[in-house]
């Protein structure tokens, strides 16, 4: 199983990177490069796109390795998701979970055969998906037995589970680490409350997190005040000391493991 997990890492991280980091003719890399290795980290996923072209217009003209989480019951999911891979972005299928409904919602009742064939009918929905999140989903993450099928899938065909963290008892990650899956935690969600001054303390204690625990993975939505805080804010983490890095880099920094508040040792509860 490690050795299937390592294998993963190494097929998804060529995925995300644009670039590596440059090393000089003796080997060894620039101050620039060194720096940036060991600044504090950020990963940014903003959710619930696909429904809006001018707010989706703005999430992927942010300037750096923003992740797009496509819904696919929205009508402009495909597009986008081809807008966005041809620009660089990762893509993210945000599949729904219960409570939210609709075609393509995994809930409880539903057996295995219909929780796969749902999966597969939205990741057709978004194309070029290289993992995804649970859009809501308080009501499914702590099912054991969907959870397990779900990692397993998702191992099969190479992509990544971003475990949004909308259940405390949530059992997503943990089975995730279990099967050996290229995975993440949220860390913060920007804007439960969606007021500016919400959303910029919000902000505020992300970078303190990343400097605390050495990364952050955070999560927003396309409000008006969420997209201003990150065009605002976003081009001055380098003056911060903060790396922007994209989610397959930020799954190799991480490696799998949970960060404290999720966990104790690196496993996840």
């Amino acid at each position: 199983m490690r050795c299937a997990s390592l294998l993963l890492l190494a097929s998804l991280i060529p995925l995300f990177c644009n670039a590596s980091l440059a090393t000089g003719d003796n080997g060894e890399r620039p101050a620039a490069a060194v720096s940036q290795a060991s600044a504090p980290k950020l990963a940014l996923i903003i959710d619930d796109l696909g429904q809006n072209p001018a707010r989706d217009a703005r999430v992927l003209a942010l300037p750096g390795p923003v992740a797009l989480a496509i819904l696919p019951d929205t009508r402009h999911a495909s597009q986008l998701s081809q807008r966005a891979h041809a620009a660089g972005k990762t893509v993210m299928l945000h599949l729904p979970m219960a409570p939210a409904g609709g075609p393509y919602a995994w809930r409880p009742e539903l057996p295995q055969d219909e929780l796969r064939r749902r999966l597969d009918d939205a990741l057709a929905v978004v194309p070029h998906a290289s993992g995804l999140n649970n859009h809501m989903g308080s009501q499914m993450t702590d099912q054991q037995q969907p959870m397990a099928m779900l990692m397993a899938t998702l191992q099969q065909r190479h992509l990544f589970f971003l475990d949004s963290r909308t259940n405390p008892r949530t059992l997503a990650a943990a089975t995730a680490q279990r099967a050996g899956l290229a995975s993440l935690s949220r860390d913060i969600f920007l804007d439960d409350d969606p007021s500016p001054a919400a959303v910029a303390r919000q902000f505020a204690a992300a970078l303190a997190l990343a400097r605390k625990q050495g990364s952050v993975v955070i999560i927003g939505h396309p409000h008006r005040s969420t997209l201003e805080l990150l065009e605002r804010e976003l081009p001055l983490l380098g003056e911060q000391g903060i790396a922007w890095i994209d989610i397959g880099q930020m799954i190799a920094t991480r490696g799998n493991r949970a960060m404290a508040a999720h966990g104790r040792g690196g496993i996840y509860r």
